[in-house]
C-alpha cells in the first residue's frame, strides 16, 4: 500500500467552529436570536443551568443559519475537496447543534459523517476524543482544530493539523511541532476598520453649537469640544460593533461589507464583546468630565443606535428618521458639552438637511441592490419601485434645508447676533449646492454609501463648505 493509500484509509476529521469556519455558531446563533426577539435575553440563565449544550439545543431550535453566508478558510476548505475526490474519508466533528452541522455538511457535500453536540452532552474536548477513539481507534484518525478545547483530541489524533490556532494551541503546535495552518493576518487596518474610525467624522458635527456662537477662540470650549468629540466616537465605535453582530449575514452578502474584520471572520465576537466594554468605559468616563446634560444625551444616544440595530433600521422611513434624528442629536450634544442654546432654527435646519442625506444612503443601496419587483431590501422596509420617492423625497428635504436657512438669515435673531447678515446669503445656494451635488452623483451611482462620509472627503465638498465658513466668520466679524 503506497503512502497516499495509507493516508486515505486514514478520516480527516474536522472542527466546525474556528477551524472550518472563521467564526463560532454559538456566538453567531445568538445574535440571531437576539434580533429575532431581544426578550430572549432573559431565558438565557435559566438555559445556561443545564450546561452549554441545553443553551446550544434551546437556540438551535428556534432559528435558521444560511450555510451559504458563512465565511469558510478557503485554503482548508479547498485541501478538504482535494482530499475528497482522493477518496479520503471526511469527518465533521463538532460541538456545535447537530442541526446546523447537517445543514453545513449538505451544503459543502463533503462529509462522509457528521459528529455533533445531539442531546444532553456537548460534543466538545473529552468527548468529542470519545468519540472519534470509538469511531476509528487510538490515532486512527487525523484532526484539523484550533482551541485548547481541541488539544486533547489531538492528543489521541495520528497526525494534527493546528488551523489559526488560539494561544493554547499554539503552544501545543509548537511542542509537538504539528503541521499549521495560520490565520489571516490581524493588523492595524484591521482595527480601524473595526472601529470605523472614517466615521468619526460626523461627530465633528459636536461642534457646530460653539462655532455658531462665535466661541472660536475659547479655550474651554474647545477643549469640552474634543472631550465630547472623543467620548462620542467611543461610544459610536461601540455601537457599531454590536450593529455588525446584528448584521453578520446581511454583511457577507454585500460587495464591500463582507471584508468587515467580523464579518469576515478575522477578529472574534469574543474579542468584539471585550472592546464593546472598553469603548463605552472610556466614553462614559470622559462624559463624566462634563456637564450632565452631556451623559443624558450620549446615554440617549446609546439608547437610540440601539433601538435603531435591532429593529428601526428594517422599518420603512422610521430608519431615515431615527438616522436624520442621530445627527441631530450630535448638534445637542456639543450644546450640551459647551453648554451654548441651541435655537430652533439650527434644529429644523438639522433634521430637513440630515433627512435628505439619510435618504441618499436608502436610494444608493436600492440602487445597488438587484432585486425583483415587489421584494424587499434585504434588512430594510424598501422595495425597488420605492427608488422615486425615496429620491423625491430627499430633494424636497434638501430644498426644506436651504428655506429654512434663507427664513432664518432674515430674522430677527441673525441680525441680532450677526453685524453683517447680508454678507451670509450665499450659504442658501452653497447647501443647495452641497445637497442637489449628492444627489446627482448618486443618481450616476457615483455616490459613497455614506453620504457625510462623502461630504467631509470630497475636496470640491471641502472648498465649499470653507467658503460658507468664511462667510459665517465674515458676516459676524465687527469690521
Amino acid at each position: 500500500m503506497d503512502a497516499r493509500s495509507d493516508r486515505n484509509a486514514i478520516p480527516l476529521a474536522v472542527d466546525l467552529d474556528g477551524t472550518l469556519i472563521a467564526t463560532d455558531l454559538l456566538w453567531e446563533s445568538l445574535f440571531i436570536l437576539l434580533k429575532k426577539n431581544p426578550l430572549y435575553l432573559l431565558l438565557l440563565p435559566l438555559w445556561l443551568t443545564g450546561g452549554p449544550a441545553r443553551l446550544k439545543q434551546e437556540i438551535a431550535t428556534r432559528i435558521e443559519i444560511d450555510p451559504a453566508s458563512l465565511p469558510y478558510r478557503v485554503d482548508l476548505l479547498e485541501r478538504l475537496r482535494a482530499e475528497h475526490e482522493e477518496g479520503r474519508g471526511i469527518v465533521l466533528a463538532t460541538g456545535t447543534p447537530r442541526k446546523f452541522a447537517e445543514a453545513i455538511a449538505a451544503h459543502l457535500g463533503l462529509f462522509d459523517r457528521v459528529l455533533a453536540t445531539d442531546g444532553p452532552h456537548n460534543l466538545t474536548s473529552g468527548r468529542k476524543r470519545a468519540s472519534l477513539v470509538a469511531a476509528y481507534g487510538d490515532a486512527g484518525f487525523d484532526y484539523a482544530g484550533n482551541s485548547r478545547h481541541d488539544l486533547r483530541v489531538f492528543d489521541a489524533a495520528r497526525h494534527a493539523i493546528v488551523v489559526a490556532p488560539d494561544r493554547s494551541a499554539q503552544r501545543w503546535q509548537a511542542a509537538h511541532g504539528a503541521e499549521t495552518m495560520p490565520a489571516p493576518r490581524r493588523t492595524l487596518k484591521t482595527y480601524v476598520k473595526m472601529l470605523r474610525v472614517h466615521q468619526w467624522l460626523k461627530n465633528s458635527l459636536l461642534a457646530v453649537p460653539m462655532v455658531l456662537s462665535h466661541e472660536y477662540f475659547n479655550v474651554g470650549m474647545i477643549w469640552q469640544c474634543i472631550l465630547a468629540f472623543t467620548s462620542f466616537s467611543a461610544v459610536a465605535s461601540a455601537i457599531y460593533i454590536v450593529n455588525d453582530f446584528f448584521d453578520l449575514a446581511l454583511d457577507r452578502k454585500h460587495p464591500t461589507k463582507r471584508n468587515r474584520p467580523f464579518a469576515s471572520g478575522v477578529l472574534s465576537i469574543p474579542f468584539g464583546l471585550g472592546a464593546i466594554v472598553v469603548l463605552l468605559a472610556i466614553g462614559v468616563a470622559l462624559g463624566c468630565l462634563l456637564p450632565i446634560e452631556f451623559l443624558g444625551v450620549l446615554g440617549g444616544y446609546i439608547l437610540v443606535t440601539t433601538a435603531y440595530s435591532l429593529s428601526f433600521k428594517r422599518m420603512l422611513l422610521i430608519d431615515v428618521l431615527t438616522l436624520a434624528g442621530l445627527y441631530t442629536i450630535r448638534v445637542l450634544a456639543g450644546a450640551a458639552a459647551t453648554g451654548v442654546d441651541v435655537s430652533f432654527w439650527l434644529l429644523a435646519f438639522s433634521i430637513f438637511f440630515f433627512l435628505s442625506l439619510a435618504l441618499v444612503k436608502r436610494f444608493v443601496e436600492l440602487r445597488a441592490t438587484a432585486i425583483p419587483v415587489g421584494e424587499r431590501i434585504a434588512g430594510r422596509g424598501y422595495r425597488t419601485e420605492d427608488q422615486e420617492i425615496v429620491a423625491q423625497a430627499g430633494m424636497a428635504s434638501a430644498f426644506s434645508s436651504a428655506l429654512v436657512l434663507a427664513l432664518y438669515m432674515d430674522s430677527v435673531a441673525v441680525r441680532e447676533l450677526y453685524p453683517h447678515p447680508w454678507v451670509m446669503w450665499p450659504l442658501a445656494p452653497i447647501v443647495l449646492y452641497l445637497t442637489m451635488r449628492v444627489w446627482i452623483l448618486a443618481r450616476r451611482d457615483e455616490m459613497h454609501d455614506d453620504p457625510v462620509v462623502f461630504i467631509i472627503r470630497d475636496w470640491r465638498s471641502q472648498i465649499v463648505v470653507a467658503i460658507g465658513a468664511a462667510l459665517l466668520v465674515a458676516g459676524g466679524w465687527g469690521w
